[in-house]
């Protein structure tokens, strides 16, 4: 870590504040964030096959996140109220792994970047996955929550890991695999 960098969220006496991005110019921002929630196999299979009581678990779940991304702001104290242009969710079954893996693609065109409404997204619809899921069973884990890019800003274009494209996983990526709940 660059030890010349400070956390911009602090004051000069060290207290919380909200950051200044007035003088920012708009730029394009864009963001992906991954999650990834592990079931056991009998709990993948009934999502699947939409059997759960509740209802179709990842349509749900994609509504759920796009709203958390919206309202971003109203849950994350310090973060700037923002207009998105774009919110896309999907979901992929990561049979393998016995797991549902979570992605967001957030855009905007504004002053500040959008990592933590992609964050936001994906949270709130693992959330939703277990909240639906857990009369079937309590165990479920939600993990892996992360950025994966963002381009944009005086920052620039951050590139992290993806769950998505790795070893096994790829068979079930967006270009060989199956994309579940496209709209």
């Amino acid at each position: 870590m660059n030890n010349e960098k400070s956390l911009s969220h602090l004051n000069e006496k060290g207290r919380a504040r909200m950051v200044n991005v007035g003088d920012k110019d708009d730029t394009h921002r864009i963001a992906i964030a991954e999650g990834e929630v592990k079931m056991e196999p009998e709990t993948l299979a009934l999502i699947k096959d939409k059997k759960i009581a509740k209802g179709d678990v990842l349509g749900i779940a994609q509504v759920a996140g796009i709203m958390a991304a919206k309202e971003t702001s109203r849950m994350i104290p310090l973060c700037h109220p923002l207009i998105l242009n774009n919110v896309d969710m999907d979901f992929y079954f990561m049979d393998e792994k016995n797991s549902i893996l979570i992605r967001s693609i957030v855009m905007t065109t504004g002053k500040t970047g959008v990592e933590m409404e992609a964050m936001h997204a994906v949270s709130v619809a693992a959330l939703t996955i277990y909240d639906i899921c857990k009369a079937v069973e309590r165990g479920i884990e939600i993990t892996h929550i992360h950025l994966v890019e963002k381009d944009g800003g005086k920052s620039g274009h951050y590139q992290g890991k993806s769950y998505l494209n790795t070893g096994e996983e790829k068979k079930n990526s967006a270009s060989e695999g199956e994309i579940i709940n496209e709209q």
